[in-house]
């Protein structure tokens, strides 16, 4: 049995092993806002935080799971939408929308470690996040937005 939080509530499991995380968040939690993009952690759509840091859940498996506290597009703010997800609507960043839940959840972990990142930090920290409408330059200045609140 392996037991962990998602968004702060306690689980367990006891199901297949290998099950990739992002199939117990989508098809057994309906915790549907982290997608499914390539299955081979390549393009950032399935991204979660572990404890914090962005992992691409498409290549977790369940084993790893134990005593980790997951966070979803769906958990990062108890009290309305997160400092990001405001950046990301005034900046109006999404085009076809399908990568930002994992591009958000990318920039959340980036802004927990640098709260005013450069645009290098910015592009290293979300490379590995491909956005197929090319909003990447709307991104970045949206990854921006939260900093000069905290100025």
């Amino acid at each position: 049995m392996t037991r962990f939080k998602v968004n702060g509530v306690a689980r367990s499991f006891d199901g297949d092993p290998d099950m990739p995380l992002l199939w117990y968040l989508r098809d057994i939690l309906g915790l549907t806002g982290t997608k499914f993009g390539c299955g081979m952690s390549l393009c950032g759509a399935c991204t979660v935080l572990d404890n914090g840091k962005a992992i691409r859940s498409c290549s977790k498996p369940m084993a790893t799971m134990e005593g980790r506290e997951i966070t979803t597009i769906e958990g990062i703010s108890a009290h309305g939408p997160h400092a990001v997800q405001k950046a990301w609507a005034e900046v109006n960043v999404p085009q076809c929308g399908y990568c930002q839940p994992g591009q958000i959840m990318q920039a959340v972990s980036l802004l927990s470690e640098k709260p005013k990142p450069t645009d290098d930090d910015i592009d290293s920290a979300m490379a590995g996040n491909i956005c197929r409408c090319g909003t990447y330059q709307r991104i970045r200045a949206a990854i921006k937005e939260p900093a000069k609140e905290t100025a």
